[in-house]
């Protein structure tokens, strides 16, 4: 009896290794079936990663950059830097041999966003090196971005050739593309990280690039010296979310390229854009209480935030996020109530972790 016991359960035992593999090896196939046409790859140094549809990002040479490659041509969102517009043009030259680049979009004004534009706006046939129509790319900005690049009564940045040629005006607009088969949105969000961002949604992929409107790897990035707002910040996240649609119950649906980060969804920016709203008020409501700025910091408003976000050094560190913060609401926030002369103003409790 106990030799029959242990047989049947040395049989189901391999009956369910069995099946388990099988399950696995369908699962991959279905997996492999799926898989877009196009390989992530490497190039120089920078990094194809197919995102959705007909969109793949390029990472590693200055902000984040989305490509679009189709019967059309090719179509670029932001340059990278100067340093690293030879590695993109090689990088498109494997990518889309034969295509010819047709258009370049600038999400804002900052180099490592438009430094690749005056060796790629002079790319006047293929980017494999043939010729299929004469003519540079067009290079299309808000009116901001282009003011400054162009830089009038300074010495511009860049050459004529490697301006914004094509641009459109006004807070909260939009300028309409066909291109490579589906309807592309440019659209402006009015005094976030800048007062000349664009973000870039292509309809039919499902994709939105979002420039410096939206990063995973700082705190809210926004120049006060041009036109940039925490406000205008927190309603252009708002404005990620009204686009971006989920996947019922699951992650997907559409996808978000940051200006900095990794690809999201939306469960990922409604995430960034709670972050942002909690500071921005918990910060106002100090100001309200007749704060200083040395007192918000000895208070740490960011503290249950800051291991994800937070930077001590770099290009945009925590201290310059509160700074920014304070000095934007204290144009608008008044204090309730001015305290007594020579009596400090109330304390709040610090942010608790």
């Amino acid at each position: 009896m106990n030799v029959l016991r242990l047989m049947r359960s040395a049989f189901l035992r391999t009956g369910l290794l069995v099946a388990g593999v099988g399950f696995l090896t369908a699962v991959s196939l279905v997996h492999a079936q799926q898989a877009p046409p196009a390989q992530a790859g490497q190039d120089g140094g920078l990094q194809l990663l197919p995102v959705q549809g007909n969109i793949s990002m390029i990472v590693g040479a200055g902000a984040n950059m989305a490509v679009s490659i189709g019967d059309d041509g090719v179509l670029l969102v932001d340059t990278g830097t100067a340093e690293n517009a030879d590695k993109a043009i090689e990088l498109l030259r494997r990518i889309a041999p034969n295509k010819r680049l047709r258009y370049l979009i600038n999400t804002n004004a900052d180099p490592d966003h438009t430094g690749g534009n005056p060796k790629l706006a002079a790319i006047a046939q293929t980017v494999g090196g043939g010729n299929a129509g004469a003519g540079r790319p067009a290079i299309i900005a808000h009116e901001k971005t282009l003011d400054r690049i162009a830089a009038p009564g300074q010495a511009a940045p860049m050459p004529a050739e490697a301006w914004p040629s094509d641009t459109y005006f006004g807070k909260n607009t939009h300028k309409e593309l066909f291109f490579n088969g589906e309807s592309i949105v440019i659209e402006n969000a009015a005094a976030a990280h800048t007062d000349g961002d664009s973000m870039v949604y292509f309809r039919k992929s499902d994709v939105l690039v979002t420039g410096d409107v939206f990063t995973t790897d700082t705190f809210p990035v926004f120049d006060t010296n041009r036109g940039g707002t925490i406000n205008g910040y927190v309603n252009a996240l708002n404005r990620i979310i009204d686009i971006t649609i989920p996947k019922d119950k699951q992650e997907g649906g559409t996808y978000v390229i940051p200006g900095h980060g990794r690809v999201c969804d939306e469960a990922d920016v409604v995430f960034y854009r709670d972050m942002a709203t909690i500071l921005r008020d918990r910060i106002a409501n100090w100001i309200k209480l007749g704060w200083t700025l040395q007192q918000v910091k000895a208070a740490n408003p960011v503290l249950d935030y800051e291991g994800r976000y937070g930077a001590k050094t770099g290009p945009w560190t925590t201290d310059q996020f509160v700074d920014a913060v304070y000095a934007d609401l204290s144009k608008t926030v008044v204090p309730a109530k001015a305290p007594a002369p020579g009596k400090a103003p109330a304390k709040p409790a610090p942010a608790k972790k």
